[in-house]
């Protein structure tokens, strides 16, 4: 099949045939098709977009292009959580111990950072000796044993998915429905887990910055899911400032070991509590959300979910001291504070441009070769509507490259607005979606 032609196609407007949408996952898949080529598609699918038919095929190809992990050995529901990536989003390092603390088999596949969004994986590689590389019998094992895993794909799970993946981060193709809906869903579908809740983001640091692009993200995702059989939900949650207060990988996974120490708290834990209340649900464990999220904070206060992460990162190869001792996480040379330009209150904040910041400290890619710097990033001092004076820190820059320090101070500077009347507070979740019917908070 002529790939020039296939693009050409989609840049007028087409729609893929089935034939063609296989042979783009294949050539991704096994390498026959060049990046320029997969990268030129990508781009034309992002102006021209796919209908629901191309969606769906292109997630079932992606998902056929390698193997499909077999969790029927697991005993009970094994469910998984995916988030569409947001700014200092850790809700998987603190609901996944959470939801297998209260009985849960949680079998996860994660990904990088995307775009100015973190990666979980990178974050679980902050963690001195932690590895995400598992063969599918280690995986399996590991979720059997102490009831939650966190890896990264295999060489022969959704290898369409992982190159087209790499791509998006560094071809300014991230920000599609079709892609983004394809790409989770394949990857949800060829792990293997029985039910699966997704974290929609909306808002300024979301790939979907409005509520109706984000509804319809969610939508196209379940609405895929249900047609493979697949018990799925969603709920659209906001992305109008960090999540938690931690933007970079270890300072991440400090934050998520403070919230299960019961040091910390805030919307990441409202967040993890709401999504896992579901998880619990689907896995048969809690009889209603309410249910759900109560057993969740047994977990959280009886120390027990703290524990599960300690054996998961142990398990992983990890040093679990860290859980006890933060201080073993990795940790910047230097700590450099964002003071206010002027007094008022803090309105709004462009969370996209503070992804990018931490990024260009190194906490992200801007190639596919880039390493990360594990330590950099940022800890936000303030939320949204609170008061600040002028001099007051917005937030302190994590830096182990001094010379990139003053880029940074204007970048989060120009990111935080701040003015005069306090302004209203968004909500945290704004809809739940389901197969049969969708629900605005």
């Amino acid at each position: 099949m002529n790939m020039v032609d296939v693009i050409l196609k989609k840049k007028a407007g087409g729609a893929l045939s089935p034939e063609e949408i296989r042979a783009f996952a294949r050539g991704a898949a096994d390498g026959s098709i060049p990046d320029y080529q997969l990268a030129a598609l990508l781009m034309a699918i992002c102006f021209q977009g796919m209908n629901a038919q191309e969606t769906a095929c292109l997630t079932m190809e992606m998902m056929r292009s390698g193997g499909v992990v077999d969790l029927s050995e697991i005993d009970g529901v094994c469910v998984d959580k995916h988030s569409t990536g947001g700014v200092g989003d850790t809700t998987t390092l603190v609901l996944v111990p959470l939801a297998a603390a209260c009985g849960a088999k949680v079998a996860k596949i994660s990904g990088r950072g995307l775009g100015h969004t973190g990666g979980t994986l990178d974050k679980l590689e902050s963690i001195p000796g932690c590895s995400v590389e598992k063969t599918q019998e280690q995986f399996v094992r590991q979720v059997q044993q102490i009831g939650c895993a966190v890896i990264g794909q295999t060489g022969d799970l959704c290898p369409a998915d992982k190159a087209l993946y790499a791509l998006r981060d560094v071809t300014g193709t991230v920000g599609c429905v079709p892609l983004i809906a394809s790409s989770i869903v394949s990857k949800k579908l060829a792990s293997g887990a029985g039910a699966i809740v997704l974290d929609v983001k909306t808002g300024s640091g979301a790939l979907m910055q409005t509520l109706e692009e984000s509804i319809a993200l969610a939508r196209a995702m379940v609405d895929i899911g249900s047609q493979a059989g697949k018990p799925i939900l969603a709920l659209v949650t906001g992305m109008d400032q960090p999540l938690g207060t931690h933007v970079g990988n270890a300072l991440e996974v400090k934050e998520a070991i403070d919230i299960l120490a019961g040091r910390a708290g805030g919307d990441l834990l409202a967040v993890s509590l709401e999504l896992g209340g579901r998880m619990l649900v689907a896995a048969g464990i809690a009889r209603d959300v309410e249910d759900g999220k109560a057993r969740m904070r047994g977990a959280l206060e009886s120390g027990a979910g703290l524990q599960k992460l300690g054996e998961m990162i142990a398990a992983q190869g990890g040093d679990a001291r860290v859980c006890e001792d933060v201080a073993l996480l990795p940790r910047a040379e230097h700590c450099i504070p964002v003071p206010a330009p002027r007094a008022g209150y803090v309105a709004r904040m462009d969370t996209t441009a503070i992804g990018y910041c931490a990024q260009d400290l190194g906490a992200g890619r801007k190639t596919k070769t880039d390493a990360i710097d594990p330590a950099v990033g940022l800890v936000m001092d303030v939320r949204l509507g609170d008061y600040v004076e002028e001099g007051q820190p917005l937030a302190t820059l994590h830096v182990n490259k001094p010379e990139l320090a003053a880029g940074a101070v204007a970048s989060m500077q120009a990111a935080i607005h701040i003015e005069e009347e306090r302004p209203a507070l968004p909500p945290l979740v704004y809809a739940a979606v389901s197969p049969t019917e969708t629900i605005r908070y």
